[in-house]
C-alpha cells in the first residue's frame, strides 16, 4: 500500500512540475484606470517616491517599515528602498524613465524573493481625463512558475494595482 501513495505521490509531483516548465518564460500584469485629472496633474504623484505614500496599497503593509530615498529628488535616479515584516518584504525602486506619459522604474525585490522586473505607467491624455496604466513584467523563473501553478499572480497583483489606481485617481480628482 506504502509503495502505491508513494508511486502516485512521485507521479503527481513529476506532472506538477512537467506542467510548470511549459508555463510563459515572462509575465504581465496590468490595470488601467481612468482619471478625471490631465496627466500634468498625475505625473508628480508617480515621479516623486515622497508622494507615493499617499496612494500606493503596499505603503500600508507595514506600519513600520524603514525607507530611503536616495539619488534625484522624483524623476530619473529617484530611488526609494524598503525593508519591512514578511507581507512588504525589502527592496528597490529607481525611476529609469520619465516622459508626459510614462513613468518606467526598475523594481527589485530582495526578500521574501529575489526578482528583478519592470514597473510602468502610462498616462494617455483622454481630453479632461487620463486613462492611466500601471503594469509590472519580467521574468518567471522555474520557482515562480511552479508557484503560479496554485496562485494566479495577475488576481493577487492586480487587485493591488486596483486599489492603488483608485487611490490615485481620489488623490488627483480633488
Amino acid at each position: 500500500m506504502f509503495k502505491i501513495i508513494a508511486a502516485t505521490v512521485a507521479v503527481l509531483l513529476a506532472s506538477l512540475l512537467a506542467y510548470a516548465s511549459t508555463k510563459p518564460d515572462t509575465f504581465r500584469v496590468q490595470r488601467t484606470m481612468n482619471i478625471a485629472a490631465p496627466p500634468e496633474k498625475i505625473a508628480p504623484l508617480l515621479t516623486d517616491f515622497h508622494r507615493w505614500s499617499s496612494w500606493s496599497p503596499y505603503e500600508k503593509l507595514d506600519p513600520a517599515m524603514q525607507k530611503s530615498f536616495s539619488g534625484a529628488a522624483s524623476g530619473p535616479g529617484a530611488v526609494y528602498a524598503w525593508a519591512g515584516n514578511s507581507k512588504a518584504g525589502a527592496g528597490r525602486m529607481e525611476i529609469v524613465e520619465t516622459s508626459p506619459f510614462l513613468t518606467r522604474i526598475q523594481l527589485d525585490f530582495l526578500k521574501p524573493f529575489e526578482t528583478h522586473n519592470v514597473a510602468e505607467f502610462t498616462r494617455q491624455d483622454k481630453g479632461g481625463s487620463t486613462n492611466v496604466t500601471w503594469a509590472m513584467h519580467g521574468p518567471s523563473s522555474y520557482l515562480a512558475k511552479v508557484m503560479t501553478t496554485f496562485f494566479d499572480m495577475n488576481k493577487v497583483v492586480g487587485k493591488d494595482f486596483e486599489t492603488g489606481l483608485a487611490n490615485l485617481k481620489a488623490i488627483a480628482e480633488k
